[in-house]
């Protein structure tokens, strides 16, 4: 993968980008190049915070078992898509949609589905970590499973020393499993909040700008884990770092002002985006 020009702020080329945006010419999307499973299959999905419109008819097929990266601006939709794919909006009162949204064939807004359940399914872990700051770095992980009823000590044993695997911490942690979660550095919190997602089983795991907040050798880690990760779980994280898009994802989505504007495989959004306003993004005119 090529390294990502430099980016360089532009009023100038950001207002002739804000320009072009209206009419916004349909997004750009390549078929996968073979059948794949889908993981979401969003089509017209719009979203309102009151009267605020966040998200426009956003259609969008991601397959299973791949990263999908989430790019644009401030502002421009990323994270309020991304927490719409597990519902995590609902807490926000006055929010409200349009259009439909399946995952694995479930519709999640349908009639008399729980969001709570939802959750389960779809993992979500925060730019900032969040480990519980009264709970052990093993109850930070399980805490999940207790809330699910169960109570089994020997399957409550074998999902913590999985997770904090899969999530690249147990040589780290296994000996310091009573201290606090809130005891680990900054990277290794954020990798036992993954792992806590993992402890309930997802088929999906979600991660709004999981590295922002860590030094680069963490950010390393959280990096490898993603690549580990995708071998069993679909992946979309947001992300503001365009040279971490390219390392990390199969596949990109560029937003702007709310509306998908282009969606393919991860090279040719970089290397040749059929779309402007992609390209001004990606090389850096505006951002």
């Amino acid at each position: 993968m090529s390294t990502l020009p430099e980016t360089a702020r532009s009023s100038a080329a950001a207002e002739t980008v804000r320009s072009s945006a209206t009419p916004v010419p349909a997004p750009t999307a390549e078929a996968p190049a073979q059948a794949e499973e889908t993981a979401f299959d969003i089509k017209n999905f719009s979203l309102w915070y009151g009267q605020r419109q966040a998200l426009q008819d956003v259609t969008i097929e991601i397959s299973a078992r791949k990263v999908t990266a989430i790019i644009g601006p401030s502002g421009c939709g990323k994270s309020t898509f991304l927490r719409a794919l597990n519902r995590m909006h609902d807490l926000t009162p006055g929010t409200r949609i349009e259009g439909s949204l399946r995952h694995f064939g479930d519709n999640l807004y349908g009639t008399g589905v729980d969001a709570t359940a939802v959750r389960r399914r779809v993992g979500m872990v925060f730019q900032k970590s969040n480990p519980f700051p009264t709970m052990s770095i093993a109850n930070n992980v399980l805490v999940g499973l207790r809330l699910n009823g169960v109570r089994d000590k020997s399957v409550l044993q074998a999902r913590l020393e999985q997770s904090l695997r899969m999530a690249a911490l147990w040589d780290e942690v296994k000996d310091l499993l009573d201290r606090p979660g809130t005891s680990l550095s900054g990277g290794q919190q954020q990798r036992l909040c993954i792992a806590r997602s993992l402890a309930v089983q997802p088929d999906t795991l979600l991660m709004d700008e999981p590295c922002s907040a860590l030094d680069p050798i963490a950010t390393a880690k959280i990096e490898e884990l993603i690549q580990t990760l995708r071998e069993k779980y679909t992946v979309v994280i947001v992300t503001h770092n365009m040279q971490q898009a390219a390392r990390c994802s199969d596949r990109t989505a560029f937003f702007y002002m709310g509306r998908l504007i282009e969606y393919g495989e991860t090279r040719n959004i970089f290397t040749k985006p059929a779309n402007p306003q992609t390209e001004a993004y990606v090389s850096g005119r505006f951002g």
